[in-house]
């Protein structure tokens, strides 16, 4: 799961307000940071309690802290067997011991919360995973591959492997940043900066399954099923662009329904305007869970695309296709509308690039409590979740910001959710403090929990302390509560701790 979900057209404005604090490189930002960073896969089988044996895959970004220590968000997910919507997200920890001019050891530890649909067989308690690994790496041109040992378990379920072999690919990159104290500055950098997406994209639309799809019980479904997502994209020539999405179900009786996907595309300007685009997608990935039949996991999705590059920055798009699952039941035709804003751009050589203004971005680790959980079954107890932020600066004032996470504690195990939208933050205070409130919405559900058809909504105030020049300590109350209905409605305390970098708003 990592990145679940959802749609706030509210950030529309918020990039109309995204504008330079300062007159072009007077006192320019420069760039202070370069780190080593990787995106890795690895693979790990295991044997189910209830017999069956699957495999786990995922999908991590680590970025180097020193020469020795890499920490990063990561998603695991269930790819073999039936048992497809198994989803945790969570953080990497990794310590590399270089051993020759190409190999390396590397010890990792992930910590992530999620599950999947429970039984009397196989329980996930309150969703806590984690999973430690040893491996042995060999590098080549940038790309390196490994084999080790590892162990996943959920120590408060009995969903717990033996000791086994781990496979694993990466491919290692730079993060390069400015330091966030030079927000609001104008600067300029050959190479994308921060995470390097040039395009963050929500997304809302519906599938209508076709009279072929199941339940996991084998029942026809009947109606349709509306889905929020988001997408993070890349471009790598003109039209041309990669990226990850997720989402999950908001509407149709599914909630806890949840996908994450790799996506690759081609558009172009058939029109004589290079503004309006016409082109196509095909997306591979993991998704289930909401007692949708997605087999092992596997989804398959391709369809057509309609693309508006608007005057003032920000893309409106409208998608189509099919999703297939291809070892389940699950075949269902959609349709989505989709608001993309930009972060940055193709990279150009440094003497012909215009430049931008620095703002901050924040990656971070949370846990979230809620005392007053309500569950399908009429009861009602205290969960605590943990959950990956990301937030981005558009102005001084103004902040978009997105939640992916699952229950970590309680008897919520394999409850998710995926959050969107909007924040207000003053100027720093004493002592380098913030004050600040953020209003979001996306969907969630699993774990027994009643969320109606899974649209949520939640708000909240905060405190935010600069404890170093990029480490940000954040503690805030606030109110979650289901879009539809009172199936949810209960108070939260939230605690976050960040990683702050400044990037290039080109």
């Amino acid at each position: 799961m990592s990145f679940r979900l959802a749609t706030l057209v509210a950030l529309v404005p918020a990039c109309a307000l995204a504008t330079p604090d300062d007159a072009p490189f007077a006192n320019p930002a420069r760039l202070n940071t370069v780190r080593p960073a990787a995106v890795e896969a690895n693979w790990t089988r295991m044997k189910m309690p209830d017999g069956g044996r699957t495999a786990f895959a995922s999908l991590s970004y680590l970025m180097a802290y020193d020469d020795d220590w890499g920490f990063g968000p990561g998603f695991y997910g269930t790819a073999k067997g039936n048992y497809g919507g198994i989803f945790t997200v969570g953080f990497t920890g990794q310590r590399r011991w270089r051993l020759s001019g190409n190999t390396h050891l590397a010890a990792s530890l992930y910590v992530g919360a999620g599950g999947g649909l429970s039984s009397q067989q196989m329980r996930f308690g309150g969703g806590l995973m984690l999973r430690p690994e040893l491996s042995l790496r060999t590098e080549n041109k940038g790309w390196y591959t490994g084999v080790g040992v590892s162990q996943i378990r959920f120590p408060s379920g009995n969903v717990k492997s033996g000791v086994g072999v781990a496979f694993t690919v990466g491919r290692s990159m730079d993060f390069i940043s400015f330091s966030p104290d030079d927000a609001g500055k104008s600067g300029r950098a050959g190479r994308r900066s921060g995470l390097g997406f040039d395009e963050i994209t929500l997304t809302g639309g519906m599938e209508k399954p076709r009279a072929s799809s199941r339940t996991r019980g084998g029942t026809p479904y009947a109606g349709k099923v509306g889905k929020a997502g988001a997408e993070l994209r890349q471009y790598i020539a003109d039209g041309s662009w990669w990226g990850v999405e997720a989402s999950g179900a908001a509407k149709g009786g599914v909630d806890g329904y949840m996908e994450v996907l790799g996506q690759i595309g081609q558009d172009w300007a058939p029109f004589g305007t290079p503004r309006l685009r016409i082109g196509g997608q095909l997306g591979a990935g993991l998704g289930g869970g909401g007692n949708v039949d997605s087999g092992n996991g596997w989804l398959l999705r391709a369809g057509p695309t309609l693309r508006w590059i608007t005057p003032w920055g920000p893309s409106l798009r409208l998608d189509a296709g099919v999703t297939h699952a291809p070892s389940g039941a699950y075949t269902a035709p959609y349709v989505r509308a989709a608001l993309s804003m930009p972060l940055d751009r193709t990279p150009t050589l440094i003497a012909d690039d215009p430049g931008g203004t620095v703002r901050v971005q924040q990656l971070g680790a949370s846990v979230m409590h809620v005392p007053r959980m309500r569950f399908k079954d009429g009861r009602q107890e205290a969960v605590s979740h943990l959950a990956v932020n990301m937030s981005r600066e558009f102005s001084p004032r103004f902040y978009g910001t997105a939640q992916a996470g699952s229950a970590a504690a309680g008897s919520a195990g394999a409850y998710s959710f995926g959050l969107f939208g909007v924040g207000v933050q003053s100027d720093p205070l004493w002592g380098r403090m913030r004050v600040g409130a953020e209003w979001l919405v996306g969907a969630a559900g699993g774990g027994g929990v009643k969320v109606g058809g899974g649209a949520v909504t939640q708000a909240e105030v905060w405190a935010q302390w600069q404890v170093a020049e990029r480490l940000r300590l954040r503690a805030g109350v606030g109110q979650f509560r289901t879009i539809r209905g009172s199936d949810q409605s209960t108070p939260l305390s939230h605690l976050q701790l960040s990683y702050a970098f400044g990037t290039l708003q080109r």
